[in-house]
């Protein structure tokens, strides 16, 4: 879901798309995918309050480069040390992974495309 979240506030159609894919396989919910636009755009969503704060984070870091103390404090009572430096190094790398597919014009391949179709990425 934190990958996602990169993928969703950088506009990356290639991250993106393979992420909701590989997402889909391993159990993510198309509702939970499509909770990401609405958590961004401050709608409510059914999520549970963990997921909430992880991709609250992923938007912390991608839009202000670093996850605000309340968040920080809030993930670090549900994850110990290791899994809370493993979310946070895989939100810093995606969004350095965002950055490098915009800049070398990575194309989507056809086979994933209606998964933008289906998960559109904001326009602005």
């Amino acid at each position: 879901m934190a990958i996602l979240q990169v993928g969703y506030l950088a506009r990356s159609p290639y991250e993106y798309s393979h992420h909701v894919k590989i997402g889909l396989e391993f159990g993510v919910s198309r509702d939970d995918i499509h909770a990401i636009a609405a958590e961004t755009e401050g709608r409510p969503t059914k999520l549970e309050p963990l997921a909430k704060t992880v991709l609250l984070a992923a938007r912390e870091m991608a839009t202000d480069l670093a996850v605000s103390d309340s968040t920080f404090s809030t993930l670090s009572r549900s994850f110990d040390t290791e899994r809370l430096t493993d979310l946070l190094i895989t939100i810093a790398y995606y969004c350095g992974v965002v950055r490098l597919l915009a800049s070398l014009q990575i194309d989507v391949e056809p086979d994933y495309l209606p998964y933008l179709e289906e998960f559109p990425l904001p326009k602005h």
